[in-house]
């Protein structure tokens, strides 16, 4: 008898913005936007009762038209919701070693903390699920941060 195991790549995390989004465009003009998020964890050890922290930092890439709103709208230090799945790609940096990186990509991207000015426009970004263009993105340099 076989076991049927569903497939499923589903993402949910929330977190705060590392640094500023960075943008760049497919070849077909698709905007893409890419930033990386912190997410805390607190747990206690049981045999101290001595709290801790563990915080993890997620890649993520939004693509369409919610990558143009970001840009409007995220920074530095923003709180987000983000629903999406991982995806792995690989490519040769400058110095010919290939590079393998895993990233979540959004397919709902919700900005947690709302001024009275951007609540109406939030809204819309907010319930938008973001399609995604297949289109080649030239990858850079940087480095993953772990």
């Amino acid at each position: 008898m076989a076991i049927r195991i569903p497939i499923q790549n589903q993402v949910i995390i929330t977190g705060r913005l590392t640094r500023d989004p960075e943008f760049r465009a497919t070849q077909k003009g698709t905007s893409v936007c890419f930033f990386d998020i912190a997410s805390n964890r607190r747990y206690k050890i049981p045999t101290t009762g001595e709290w801790k922290e563990e915080t993890t930092y997620v890649p993520v890439v939004v693509w369409g038209p919610a990558a143009d709103r970001c840009r409007e709208k995220i920074k530095r230090g923003s709180p987000v919701y983000i629903e999406g799945r991982l995806s792995q790609s690989e490519y040769t940096d400058k110095d010919g070693n290939k590079v393998k990186r895993l990233r979540v990509v959004a397919n709902r991207l919700q900005i947690l903390e709302v001024s009275d000015a951007q609540s109406e426009v939030n809204d819309a970004v907010l319930n938008e699920e973001v399609s995604e263009d297949v289109g080649k993105v030239v990858e850079g340099d940087e480095e993953i941060p772990f």
